[in-house]
């Protein structure tokens, strides 16, 4: 019978092959070709999808003056807000570190897995050198969600951080998970992954290098407060975003009463 090499040689059925008693199998012709089909469909599973060693940080030191009470406690579902948040964060990151500067306010609602990291003030007289100054301490420098971004990232240890306000009631785990998912392609020179709105990046709900933090304190050190003014200095790579609808963030007392009445109409 002539030597037949199967069309499915090349699709991962290769029992079929052994199973067929017509095709006779030549150690000489088909063996290697096996062997190399074999290698290459291993090597292709292990490249794909692999799960990147992922921390998240979730930002909760805002005064929350819109909204004239604290956003972090806002009652959704049921919940307050940053718990909500957090709870989407552990179902794929660990550890989770809460950015905060009242961690007391919030440890007796948030899981024990949740590491408190305690945002400090900026008190300098000289506002060119705003993270490390000899110069005499005068009043505290609001400094925004860069600098508490910044004072995490200084503790974490994974290549990968997820990066989360606290303000976010619809955000989806699954979606978050497809990007997480995607973070070994990611190009070298990229220091983030992140979705753009109609202003710019969104970057309060994104991933970041942990080898960014250099980059991100010499901005800070001098003077830089915004995170677009930041990332318009480095290359970004785009997130799909599938829903923009899962960045709505609650600001206002304007938000939160359309936030709870889409509730009401949901069925």
């Amino acid at each position: 019978m002539r030597e037949v090499l199967p069309e499915y040689l090349q699709s991962i059925s290769l029992f079929k092959w052994a199973l067929n008693p017509q095709l006779k199998f030549s150690s000489t012709t088909h063996l290697p070709l096996l062997t190399t089909h074999f290698f290459v469909v291993m090597q292709t599973k292990s490249t794909t999808n692999v799960a990147v060693p992922l921390s998240a940080i979730v930002l909760a030191g805002g005064q929350s003056s819109r909204m004239g009470q604290d956003k972090a406690l806002l009652t959704v579902e049921g919940e307050p807000l940053l718990r909500r948040v957090c709870d989407i964060a552990i179902a794929f990151c660990n550890p989770v570190y809460v950015v905060t500067p009242w961690p007391e306010r919030y440890q007796n609602f948030l899981p024990a897995s949740c590491q408190f990291i305690q945002e400090v003030a900026l008190e300098v007289e000289n506002t060119s050198d705003v993270i490390s100054s000899s110069s005499k301490v005068t009043s505290p420098l609001p400094h925004g969600p860069l600098v508490g971004f910044a004072q995490g990232l200084s503790q974490v240890t994974t290549d990968w951080v997820l990066l989360l306000a606290c303000d976010l009631p619809r955000l989806r785990v699954e979606v978050l998970q497809n990007w997480a998912a995607g973070l070994g392609e990611v190009e070298s020179e990229a220091i983030a992954v992140l979705s753009r709105h109609t202003k710019g990046w969104e970057p309060l709900c994104g991933f970041y290098r942990r080898s960014c933090l250099p980059a991100l304190m010499e901005f800070i050190n001098q003077g830089g407060r915004s995170f677009q003014h930041w990332l318009d200095q480095h290359p970004v790579q785009l997130l799909p975003l599938p829903d923009a609808e899962m960045l709505f963030n609650c600001n206002t007392q304007n938000d939160f009463a359309f936030l709870r009445e889409n509730q009401a109409e949901s069925p």
